[in-house]
């Protein structure tokens, strides 16, 4: 399964924040948010960390998509 954080930076471009102003105000380093660009896995406290810092709910910043296997499964069935 790929992880996306588009739902995230929508956020951000919702807010007018950079993603400079963004990773200091919540504290990740910049390979924490380069690995969210790149819709790679991190670390759950960071996500609860962004989740509590910008007052918003998991699925607000995150979706999980089914890789192209399961979705030829569900189709089949």
């Amino acid at each position: 399964m790929a992880v996306s954080y588009k739902k995230l930076f929508k956020v951000l471009i919702d807010r007018d924040m950079k993603k400079k102003d963004f990773r200091e105000y919540v504290g990740i380093s910049y390979s924490t948010l380069s690995k969210l660009e790149k819709g790679e896995n991190t670390n759950v406290d960071v996500l609860e960390r962004i989740c509590l810092k910008m007052g918003c709910r998991i699925e607000d910043i995150m979706e999980i998509l089914p890789d192209q296997t399961q979705r030829q499964e569900r189709n089949k069935n």
